[in-house]
């Protein structure tokens, strides 16, 4: 296993018609989860950082406990699997510069709160320095609602991707991928109730995707890699599990999995997942606690936690992203 940019990887991707899981990681057990079922579905990966998981764990040691990971992999697996790590939502160019200083192979710098030709402006500035070290560079055009981390985008300040916008952003900045809006959100509250309908069993559907301007974007730009972030599916399941072991979600909902599998077969090349992990975790650690009252040790409750975190991502990289195989 080595880290790799995700130039090759895309490319591929592209071709092949399906998409790479970037998963956003915070600490070792999230590391662990992830890479064990990239390992066993021989799926390429991004292992992406937010600027929040940088303050939360520091970056030096999520970047060694990343390379533990691939020193781990290659005794166990005995194959080299390519890992890309990615900082997610750079809003600034020292951010950016930080990170690409300090050993990422990839990074995404948002400027989607600038004007279109502020975002150019700082977008082109990233990609000079990061071209200038070997590393490759999304940028984003459009502006997802919803929280995460540092992000928080109100559902009115959130705007469409303009097709019209996407060939001279590229020209002018250079980028290696783009990420677009088409009706994904940040967090796991992606919708309010009054965007959705509801189904037989009373939970919300939410608006479909917009793929006519995914496919006006790919018309546009022709064997361009294409970005989804937002893209976390807010599993029921548990969902159910937190609310039954003393959480409080309710209508908490995703993007239906088989519509990012169907964004997955076309110029979709990287679709991010970050909420899915949390909420394995801790609907784990939840009914873990309620089950095992006097357990005290955190091994105890962070090891079925990790469990369920490789089992949701090697779900995810059969059946939505449709990676496994393809390292």
């Amino acid at each position: 296993m080595s880290i790799v940019t995700s130039k090759e990887m895309f490319k591929k991707a592209y071709e092949g018609g399906y998409a790479i899981g970037a998963f956003n990681v915070n600490n070792m057990e999230i590391i662990q989860g992830i890479t064990e079922a990239a390992i066993e579905e021989k799926a390429p990966l991004i292992l992406q950082v937010s600027s929040g998981a940088r303050k939360y764990a520091k970056h030096a040691y999520l970047m060694k406990l990343i390379e533990a990971a691939i020193i781990d992999a290659e005794e166990t697996a005995g194959f080299d699997l390519p890992i890309c790590v990615h900082l997610d939502h750079g809003d600034t160019f020292e951010l950016c510069k930080s990170c690409i200083d300090g050993g990422f192979s990839s990074v995404m710098i948002d400027g989607s709160h600038h004007t279109f030709e502020d975002n150019i402006k700082l977008t082109r500035q990233v990609v000079e320095y990061a071209h200038d070290h070997g590393v490759v560079v999304e940028g984003e055009l459009g502006r997802l609602a919803g929280i995460e981390d540092a992000v928080n985008v109100s559902a009115e300040d959130a705007s469409y991707t303009r097709p019209e916008e996407v060939e001279e952003f590229v020209a002018k900045t250079g980028v290696d991928s783009l990420a677009i809006a088409i009706g994904t959100s940040h967090g796991a509250y992606k919708f309010t109730a009054a965007q959705c309908t509801r189904n037989e069993k009373g939970i919300l559907v939410p608006p479909p995707l917009r793929f006519d301007i995914l496919e006006e974007v790919s018309k546009r730009l022709p064997g361009f890699p294409i970005v989804l972030h937002g893209a976390s599916s807010v599993p029921q399941e548990f969902v159910k599990i937190i609310n039954e072991n003393g959480g409080k979600m309710p209508d908490a909902v995703g993007i239906p999995e088989e519509q990012l599998r169907q964004a997955a077969t076309s110029a979709v090349c990287k679709i991010n997942i970050d909420s899915d992990l949390r909420l394995a975790l801790t609907g784990s650690i939840r009914q873990y606690f309620n089950e095992h009252p006097d357990h005290f040790d955190p091994r105890q409750y962070l090891k079925p936690a990790r469990a369920n975190i490789k089992k949701i991502v090697q779900h995810k990289l059969v059946n939505v992203l449709g990676c496994s195989g393809k390292a």
